[in-house]
């Protein structure tokens, strides 16, 4: 005869806070399953930006200088670029980490 009775389920309910849990800590633990590795990426788009600048500077500074305008431009222009896109990622994970937070 088959067993009817309900059994446990591996996954527990996730909207009810364990009772042994401080609340601040679930939800800091709640926010990072929703979002995973949120820090880490926000570093390295810190991490990018800042090597786009700096590469930006020097171009900009041969560029200035006159100094092989013809390979500087494209590669300022890519340093640009590079920043561009950290400044937007940046600004899209931290609108997305706001709308997620209650």
């Amino acid at each position: 005869m088959p067993d009817s009775s309900p059994k446990p389920s591996a996954n527990r309910n996730l909207r009810s806070q364990p009772s042994n849990l401080d609340p601040e800590k679930y939800a800091q633990l709640k926010a990072e399953l929703q979002n995973p590795y949120r820090g880490l990426r926000q570093f390295i788009y810190i991490g990018c930006g800042a090597s786009g600048f700096v590469g930006a500077f020097i171009f900009l500074a041969q560029l200035i200088a006159g100094r092989d305008v013809t390979a500087a431009l494209p590669n300022f222009a890519i340093q640009v670029g590079v920043i561009a896109l950290m400044v937007w990622l940046y600004r899209l994970e931290r609108r997305n980490s706001r709308k997620s937070q209650p």
